[in-house]
């Protein structure tokens, strides 16, 4: 999926460039430039596409370098479309290329939206109801803060101070807290800043993809084993494949991520999961990627919390993975049967810089008992 997916951005990218060079060639200040000499025009759209292509790789790396050509290739095209358009309708004829222009400033402005969605943080608050006997519970899910992508172990400190405001009774860690690129030390700093929190029953987490990392503890500097202690030295609670039963009023179960069946390992079942729980107090799930819906609704949990699809990232193929089938759901809440199923878009990103489908979040989960929230 992963080699379709990179295949596929680097071909766009490819005929995004050729397709600019032409666009480009066409400004009446080129060809002025060129004294009309259309191999001259060319040469000159190809040198401004390089330094476009090459400045974008230098501040936000090759693939939002590909992403920006992209963009740019398709509003380029759309632009090119309404101005064929209108100048049939009117039979306009003007040597001036205003759909050039209007496609530089609307991907300018897109990319600047996307960029901002991105990188900063909203609060998303959900109300839910239940008549098991679990009281009032005020739940913060944090998911896919992949540390060192859109802010840095510091900066993940200033969004646990914005979380402690919520007064939250738990929060929850829902996987990919650091990524692959993440430092030792934004990883140590990122935990710390966890230890800080004043919850009623605590932290805890549970593991995503890329959390125990793919190209082995020499990459980056610690193993997942790392992670595991330095999170326990701060207090949060590790959970794989575990149920814990906190105050007698709730089960908290962390699964394993799937990525560890695409490994080579193996994670448990739901029905293992729930095989020894009580079905009459509240459950709540926590499993980064929302892709076992009918398991967990033929278990009978009460709520799964999800991540990893980034809220599908990019209009408009956010819902990408729910129509190929790799996720049940891409974004928010669904209730099948008894069970609530959230997914956040994430409080930061992964190596897309931009985010057009969605927005950065934390989450604020209220279950009440079905009373109140008549």
């Amino acid at each position: 999926m992963w080699f379709f997916i990179f295949g596929s951005l680097i071909l766009a990218a490819v005929l995004g460039n050729i397709y600019l060079v032409s666009r480009f060639a066409r400004f009446s200040i080129i060809y002025k430039a060129a004294k009309g000499r259309k191999i001259v025009r060319y040469i000159i759209g190809a040198v401004l596409v390089i330094l476009l292509f090459f400045s974008t790789w230098a501040g936000l790396g090759p693939i939002n370098a590909m992403l920006t050509i992209i963009h740019l290739m398709v509003i380029w095209l759309l632009c090119d479309g309404i101005n064929g358009i209108v100048k049939r309708r009117r039979k306009i004829h003007s040597e001036k290329y205003y759909a050039g222009a209007f496609a530089l400033g609307i991907t300018a402005v897109y990319l600047i939206c996307g960029w901002y969605l991105a990188h900063h943080v909203w609060r998303t608050e959900y109300v839910l109801t239940t008549d098991k006997p679990v009281g009032s519970l005020c739940v913060v899910l944090i998911s896919d803060s992949h540390v060192g992508t859109t802010f840095d172990g510091k900066g993940f400190a200033e969004h646990i101070k914005a979380i402690q405001a919520e007064n939250p009774d738990i929060v929850v860690v829902a996987g990919d807290f650091v990524d692959d690129d993440t430092t030792k030390d934004d990883m140590i700093a990122a935990c710390e800043a966890l230890g800080t929190l004043q919850t009623t029953y605590g932290v805890y987490y549970a593991f995503g993809n890329h959390d125990k990392g793919y190209y082995g503890p020499e990459f980056r500097g610690y193993s997942g084993d790392d992670l595991i202690a330095e999170l326990e030295r701060n207090y949060v609670v590790v959970l794989q494949d575990e149920a814990v039963l906190l105050d007698n009023r709730f089960y908290l179960i962390g699964r394993q991520d799937r990525s560890e069946e695409q490994r080579g390992d193996s994670r448990a079942s739901m029905a293992e999961l729930v095989s020894n729980l009580d079905p009459d107090k509240y459950s709540i799930v926590l499993d980064h990627q929302p892709s076992d819906y009918a398991a967990q609704t033929a278990a009978g949990v009460d709520l799964v919390l999800s991540g990893h699809t980034h809220g599908g990232q990019l209009f408009p193929i956010n819902y990408m993975g729910q129509w190929t089938g790799i996720d049940d759901k891409t974004y928010g809440l669904e209730k099948r049967e008894s069970t609530n199923f959230i997914v956040t878009s994430g409080i930061s990103d992964w190596a897309i810089k931009f985010k057009t489908g969605c927005k950065s979040e934390y989450v604020v989960i209220n279950v009440l008992p079905a009373e109140v929230g008549q």
